[in-house]
């Protein structure tokens, strides 16, 4: 028998096209109290959310979107090094499975970028959650708040709502510190996009693949 569970995160995927209708706020709330039950190092609870609603999204999104051309990017929390063997396929095949989506050609890179700078708009979602931990807690507040992460994504589409979980715009954290007068003690962990979901947008097709159970455990 399938669980509830097992349909909801089979059923979970990064959504990139949103219809213009907003969320209301008491469902919002029950997904983050849902979420809020994540576990947590010590029950600490690190993670805090400013949420926007669809003006401030709209208008934040066009900030950053031209901010993000002209500037480097800043995060908090540094960039893999590098992706080697297994994830490097991952990655590619994942960005080759978007741009065929998007009808986006491998060697048509204005396009490409054009994708890619549609993250800082999000993606046209009407609202977006931005992820912040105490620098104090370190990777391990960082670490909670990936818990969380997959539970408010969990529980958004259980609401019947489309998610993505967004690194791109935590790239410009004094940007995102500024506008929203954040303390340097939090650490800009990610955003995420949500709203309903275009279903009949292309690009909101495809479904990444995932690696069988037979190689992620290492019985002894």
């Amino acid at each position: 028998m399938t669980s509830a569970l097992e349909t909801t995160l089979h059923a979970r995927h990064s959504c990139r096209a949103y219809l213009p209708k907003p969320v209301a706020p008491s469902l919002i709330e029950q997904a983050v109290a849902t979420a809020a039950r994540a576990p947590s190092w010590c029950n600490a609870q690190p993670w805090q959310l400013i949420i926007t609603q669809e003006a401030e999204t709209a208008r934040l999104g066009t900030a950053l979107h031209a901010h993000a051309q002209a500037h480097e990017m800043q995060p908090d929390l540094p960039w893999p090094e590098s992706y080697t063997g297994q994830y490097k396929t991952r990655r590619f095949d994942c960005g080759m499975q978007l741009y065929d989506a998007a009808s986006i050609a491998r060697e048509d890179k204005p396009a490409r970028m054009a994708q890619m700078l549609e993250n800082f708009r999000f993606f046209g979602a009407p609202h977006m959650a931005l992820i912040t931990s105490p620098r104090e807690l370190g990777a391990y507040g960082a670490l909670d708040c990936g818990g969380f992460v997959t539970a408010f994504c969990a529980a958004l589409t259980e609401a019947g709502l489309g998610s993505i979980p967004q690194a791109a715009p935590a790239g410009y954290a004094p940007f995102l510190r500024d506008w929203f007068g954040l303390p340097k003690e939090r650490l800009i962990l990610c955003t995420v996009s949500f709203g309903y979901s275009d279903t009949s947008a292309p690009i909101n097709s495809f479904r990444t693949p995932r690696a069988e159970t037979n190689t992620l455990i290492n019985w002894r």
